[in-house]
């Protein structure tokens, strides 16, 4: 009886979360550096954590960045960079906020 026949479910599933987890990471940093590193608005690069995307367009939106990691080519998510600006998290909740209060379209980041 080899070692893999006395893997249990749980430390399958184990093996599978970490390995999930450390290809978003990965995609997540290759997407960063791929619009530039840091917030288009002010420059913020310090954490990388705090950079979101934000699609210029919701209406031309095919999917989230960071949705639940699903597994896309590269080709596939950089498509739907090319939609997006990426901010840093305050100024991508200045500019919801701004929205919401002028109750505009989420356009409003031009390239």
């Amino acid at each position: 009886m080899g070692a893999q026949e006395k893997r249990s479910y749980s430390s399958r599933r184990q093996y599978l979360i970490k390995a999930v987890h450390a290809r978003r990471k990965k995609l997540r940093s290759k997407a960063v550096e791929y619009k530039g590193g840091k917030c288009e608005i002010c420059g913020y690069d310090r954490c990388i954590d705090a950079l979101e995307f934000h699609h210029r367009d919701v209406l031309q939106k095919k999917f989230g960045i960071s949705d639940k990691g699903y597994t896309r080519s590269w080709k596939s998510v950089t498509d739907e960079l090319d939609k997006c600006a990426i901010l840093c998290a305050n100024c991508h909740r200045e500019l919801h906020a701004k929205l919401a209060a002028s109750g505009g379209n989420a356009g409003v980041i031009s390239e």
